[in-house]
């Protein structure tokens, strides 16, 4: 917890909190203009270093490391699945809920595993992330949450 980028991000939190609409419309020509540049610029850098790891390191992702890619989406909708059922949620709010649970954290961990764990391999975490889970979720993963969500909670 106490963990720079998570004090940072509390932290950003209780601001924006204790601030609100005003506090936002203050800082916004510096934090939300220019956040979706910002995003590409880090996005490509993400890309880039797992580009460069797999290049270098490509032993380090093995048939078992790929399969935890692809099975943990599926472990985490199934998880979120069971969570979700009590609660009054529409098919469609419990479907992106277990969506939510099935990604992998693309923008976020990545750079938080560089300060938390700088011995860390960044060729595992952002490979699986961005290589495997993001492909899988996208084209297999969410048209399957959907449709669990859909034959699970539909009355």
């Amino acid at each position: 917890m106490l963990n720079s980028s998570v004090v940072v991000l509390l932290g950003a939190l209780a601001i924006g909190w204790f601030t609100g609409s005003e506090g936002l419309a203050d800082i916004k020509p510096f934090v939300v203009d220019p956040f979706k540049g910002v995003l590409c610029l880090f996005l490509l850098d993400m890309g880039a270093v797992a580009g460069r790891g797999l290049l270098q390191n490509r032993s380090a992702i093995d048939r078992g490391t790929v399969l935890f890619g692809l099975y943990m989406p599926l472990v985490g909708a199934a998880l979120m699945a069971a969570a979700v059922w009590p609660l009054e949620l529409s098919p469609a709010g419990k479907a992106l809920m277990m969506v939510l649970a099935a990604s992998a954290s693309y923008i976020a961990v990545p750079a938080a595993m560089r300060l938390a764990l700088p011995e860390a391999k960044p060729v595992i975490y952002t490979t699986l992330s961005l290589g495997i889970t993001f492909p899988f979720n996208v084209v297999i993963g969410i048209p399957v949450y959907i449709a669990a969500a859909f034959a699970l909670f539909t009355p």
